[in-house]
């Protein structure tokens, strides 16, 4: 018996800036046939609502580095604003979304990120994934729509990568579901050439991206994504794509579609 379709879809903070871009990603989510799951970060939000409250940003290497107020904001921005905005939109599509931290119903559980150079505060890695209980509000047909918030099981919040939080849901429910997960941010795919925006690169296998990785092609931003991208296929992702939110489309051809 072939199992349910389940399309788990990541959106970035350049989409959620802005107003008329993600109603419209969403008027194309909420149009996606079988089940679905949202994951979102927003991290240029927290930092205006930070800088607003006089709270420095403080980053490592392109890495948010989150302190106890800069946790506070990441918790009311992502679980409280952010969250909700995307769960009463994706109602008004008539979806029935419900949003969710980690902590919620035990849904995700992170530890504090191990790092010997680097402190990064509160910021956790995903330890494991309450599939059982996803699958339950899928089966009920709710939207589970996902901050990057996640808990330790001790009463600690943490801040936490939203790619990683797709990833780590798309391999728990591969279990259940063929899994279909999807990263949409602000460029059409992964280019070949970071200042030509339509060098993207259809078909990326992981033999293609260790030689472009060699040959220094692919942009440094782009690997952790595709790193997380090989090992989620790895354990059980039936397929991914990266592009931009035009990718939901289904008459949409121009993304980059990652196999083993």
């Amino acid at each position: 018996m072939s199992k349910p379709q389940l399309s788990v879809v990541k959106i970035g903070g350049n989409v959620i800036d802005n107003e008329s871009a993600l109603q419209a990603f969403l008027v194309d989510f909420a149009a996606l046939e079988g089940f679905k799951i949202l994951v979102h970060g927003g991290g240029k939000i927290a930092t205006k609502i930070a800088e607003s409250l006089d709270i420095t940003a403080i980053f490592h290497e392109g890495r948010r580095i989150t302190d106890r107020p800069m946790l506070d904001v990441a918790v009311m921005t992502y679980a409280g604003l952010i969250n909700k905005d995307i769960t009463a939109k994706l109602q008004a599509l008539q979806n029935n979304a419900m949003g969710f931290t980690g902590a919620d119903g035990n849904l995700i559980l992170s530890e504090k990120r191990k790092n010997a150079a680097v402190d990064f505060g509160f910021v956790g890695d995903v330890v494991a994934v309450n599939a059982d209980l996803i699958q339950v509000l899928l089966l009920q047909n709710v939207v589970p729509v996902f901050s990057a918030i996640t808990h330790d099981g001790k009463g600690q919040l943490f801040n936490t990568n939203a790619d990683t939080i797709a990833s780590t849901i798309a391999v728990a429910c591969s279990n259940y579901f063929n899994v279909n997960l999807l990263y949409c941010f602000e460029k059409k795919g992964v280019l070949m050439d970071s200042e030509n925006e339509e060098s993207v690169i259809k078909n990326l296998t992981f033999e293609a991206y260790r030689e472009l990785c060699e040959q220094k092609v692919i942009h440094s931003g782009m690997l952790p994504k595709l790193e997380n991208c090989f090992d989620a296929l790895h354990k059980g992702v039936s397929q991914i794509g990266i592009g931009s939110p035009e990718m939901l489309k289904k008459d949409n051809s121009i993304f980059t579609l990652v196999t083993a």
